[in-house]
């Protein structure tokens, strides 16, 4: 059987570089004791080992001094962390993209029913995808920003979110900017003290874009500027007789046992990121998307859901055939080629309706990795016309 093409790499990056295999093997027969429960010498290891990631995720976004890396089990849970350690008492006017994951959505839409206030869309041309600034100029002015959670870059579409603007527009009513990099870090640039000055946190998934292992993910507390409330209790191998999470650590958000075989998988994935250059991988990937953007574009009938500025797009490329349901292609391209492509509505529950009905039925999603080359690009796209 031919081997499996996979371009499903927006919902984890697969297959990982070879040295986060080896490494997770390794520490998980040699090293992967209880970090911060011990003063034996594996688990002053491990809890370096611990610092030693919370530092190369804080140079890799070039962080301010004082910021803070909160690891957890996925992004998931991180947006949950953040978004319900919030004070809501003194939020009324939320703003999101119509671009966002349920992992935002879902969340947010569970806290309404707890607390009042207003969920509004940021504006975008739904054509050519460019932010509508006159608008969102007038809608910030009608509801002052509390709170703008936005994703960096779409995992529908592919595309690089304006999240320095969104974030001038909103500097005078002083928000609280949260950005979802799920699919950005490690691909896109992100800079603490140029694009993302004004943001105070980002969630990061360790199995997409940086090339890790499930399992682990966080997010970085760039400003110091917003406390937030516990969501999560329990031991922290300190201070054990206080029933109180010790609040001036990142302890305080990292209740129960340290998931170390997948740090250390996290670990090895940012030295090989490093190693090879973020902008290597970015260039590759670009490469690829233009090759199959090109190919499909040459298939009669078929509608390609991308931003009019392909500069402003990146890895993912979502498409519907004619006469054909998304899923109906999926499966006939899994099933008589060995391609893995995601069909449907990938967990994104506004870009139906942002496209204007085009994709309300769900899309073709093809996304490319460091790990594909262009004989995958020529195969997918002579399945497709052979469909």
């Amino acid at each position: 059987m031919r081997k499996t093409i996979y371009l499903d790499n927006a919902a984890t990056t697969y297959p990982k570089p070879e040295v986060v295999y080896r490494t997770m093997d390794k520490f998980l027969r040699d090293e992967c004791v209880n970090a911060g429960r011990g003063l034996y010498v594996l688990a002053k290891n491990a809890s370096r080992l611990i610092d030693e990631t919370r530092e190369l995720i804080l140079e890799l976004v070039n962080a301010k001094p004082n910021s803070k890396v909160i690891f957890s089990p996925s992004a998931t849970i991180s947006i949950n962390q953040v978004l319900r350690g919030l004070g809501w008492d003194s939020i009324k006017n939320v703003f999101v993209s119509p671009f966002e994951h349920n992992a935002i959505m879902r969340t947010l839409h569970s806290l309404q029913k707890q607390y009042e206030f207003k969920i509004s869309i940021i504006p975008f041309d739904n054509i050519t995808f460019e932010l509508k600034d006159d608008d969102l100029r007038v809608m910030f002015s009608k509801y002052n920003p509390d709170l703008i959670i936005m994703s960096h870059v779409s995992n529908v579409t592919g595309y690089i979110l304006p999240i320095k603007e969104c974030h001038e527009l909103a500097k005078q009513y002083n928000p609280i900017n949260i950005v979802d990099c799920a699919q950005s870090l490690g691909l896109v640039e992100v800079d603490a003290k140029d694009e993302f000055e004004e943001c105070d946190f980002i969630i990061f998934a360790g199995h997409k874009s940086l090339y890790g292992p499930f399992g682990i993910g966080g997010f970085i507390d760039l400003s110091n500027k917003v406390k937030l409330n516990e969501v999560i209790t329990g031991g922290t191998g300190s201070d054990s007789t206080n029933l109180e999470m010790p609040s001036n650590s990142e302890s305080f958000f990292e209740a129960g046992s340290y998931n170390m075989h997948s740090i250390s998988g996290l670990n090895a994935a940012l030295k090989w990121l490093n190693e090879v250059g973020r902008e290597k991988i970015y260039t590759h990937k670009k490469e690829l998307t233009l090759q199959l953007i090109d190919g499909l574009q040459g298939i009669d009938g078929i509608e390609i859901y991308i931003p009019e500025n392909l500069e402003k797009h990146i890895g993912v490329v979502s498409f519907n055939l004619p006469d054909y349901s998304a899923e109906d292609v999926g499966k006939i391209l899994s099933d008589e080629y060995n391609i893995a492509v995601r069909t449907g509505h990938h967990c994104a529950p506004l870009i139906g309706e942002f496209l204007d009905g085009y994709a309300v039925s769900g899309t073709i999603r093809a996304s490319i990795g460091y790990f594909n080359d262009d004989n995958d690009i020529s195969f997918i796209i002579n399945s497709i016309e052979e469909i």
